[in-house]
């Protein structure tokens, strides 16, 4: 009889995990909607198999300026998450009625860190129509200590949908959390190998990657596809005697047209993608270390 209560502990500790175990594999996938593809990527790398991510905004056109329609709308209250970047990217949000109780807001615990745009010049590109980057700067996730953070956030919104699987996504944060750090211990030493190098950015989106990795960065309002007209060439002129750059960086390749008239003038182009939304090929850590990889063709 002994025997048997001194066995009886050990039964009930092998029920219990049995039970956990079938609770982890019972689990429903966690249906995810990302604002945009670097949250969408960090879910898919801290969920596995365990979740079904959706990112609504269609293939070029920015997430940042998107609007959904109905559909997107329905798909967003069907969700069991919706990460959000904050910083005013949804600009969307408040005409949207959604459960606050769905929302992640990824990007709450650095907002006093947020860097605001002022007098920023309205333009247009793709089908968004006119539009303002005056407010706050929205892409935090180029801080690549930002990222990592946004990444913890997205785990934890995670864990409180599904508590029993809190041991897996924290072991898969672990990881990507890892390599988001090993992106930013190489980006600082590629900007250090020319520290206060003069740089120009065809659009303000870099704010935070320059203030991270202190680079010496003066933004334009160019499109990669579109022609700039004579005033704005002749302003790049008169920008590059007080800031004598050799590199533009780019969100995209810019067409060969724009391309040799910036070489012309002594500039060279470079891309260095947000990735904003998914990429042909590749995924976000790929584009990433290509991107890299470009600015470092620029600090030799």
């Amino acid at each position: 009889m002994r025997r048997f209560f001194l066995f009886l502990p050990w039964l009930m500790l092998v029920g219990v995990s049995l039970a956990q175990a079938g609770a982890v594999t019972d689990s429903p996938k966690l249906k995810i909607i990302a604002s945009h593809y670097p949250l969408a990527y960090f879910a898919e790398r801290i969920g596995g198999n365990r979740v079904v991510v959706n990112q609504p905004s269609p293939p070029g056109e920015d997430p940042a300026f998107w609007k959904p329609n109905a559909k997107a709308v329905g798909d967003m209250q069907k969700a069991d998450l919706i990460l959000l970047n904050g910083a005013d990217y949804e600009k969307w949000l408040p005409r949207v009625s959604l459960s606050k109780f769905k929302l992640a807001d990824t990007s709450a615990t650095f907002r006093n860190e947020f860097i605001r745009i002022e007098n920023a010049v309205t333009h247009s590109h793709g089908p968004g129509g006119m539009h303002s980057h005056e407010g706050t700067a929205f892409t935090t996730w180029l801080d690549f200590g930002q990222a990592g953070k946004q990444a913890d956030a997205t785990a934890q919104a995670m864990i409180r949908k599904r508590p029993e699987l809190k041991t897996l996504f924290l072991e898969n944060l672990k990881t990507l959390q890892a390599d988001l750090a090993g992106l930013d211990a190489e980006l600082k030493a590629i900007a250090a190998l020319k520290p206060g190098l003069a740089l120009f950015a065809s659009h303000p989106v870099y704010q935070y990657l320059a203030r991270r990795y202190g680079l010496n960065l003066k933004s334009v309002h160019w499109e990669p596809n579109e022609m700039p007209g004579k005033e704005e060439w002749e302003e790049l002129q008169k920008s590059l005697a007080a800031h004598p750059a050799r590199w533009m960086i780019w969100e995209d390749r810019p067409d060969p047209e724009i391309a040799d008239k910036l070489q012309s003038l002594g500039l060279k182009s470079l891309v260095f993608s947000p990735c904003a939304n998914r990429p042909e090929s590749g995924d976000f850590l790929e584009v990433m270390k290509e991107n890299l990889e470009n600015l470092r063709s620029a600090m030799h």
